[in-house]
């Protein structure tokens, strides 16, 4: 299972970014992958790179078609296949949640 943690930061319309990236973060929902968003990135669980960069480039592509002309996008990834690697399970082992 991969997480990932993606930023957008889309350029050219004003200070607020706010209204577009909730709205990213619905395109991001929309793919059937599940999203946890913070105040400073969305965190991603996917099964394959295929699906997570699909979600991320319809989610830039739908803040381009927004009318933003530069969108600078982050992101980490964390892929691993020894274990099943899911945000709650590194929740756990920090103790966030029991």
């Amino acid at each position: 299972m991969i997480v990932a943690d993606v930023t957008f930061y889309p350029i050219g319309e004003g200070v607020s970014a706010g209204k577009a990236i909730k709205d990213a973060i619905t395109k991001l929902k929309e793919s059937g992958l599940r999203c946890y968003p913070n105040s400073m990135a969305t965190v991603i669980e996917a099964k394959n790179l295929l699906s997570l960069f699909s979600a991320i480039s319809d989610a830039e592509n739908f803040l381009v078609s927004r009318g933003f002309k530069r969108v600078e996008t982050i992101i980490k990834i964390d892929h691993r296949i020894d274990i099943e690697n899911t945000v709650e399970r590194k929740l756990r082992v920090i103790g966030e949640i029991s």
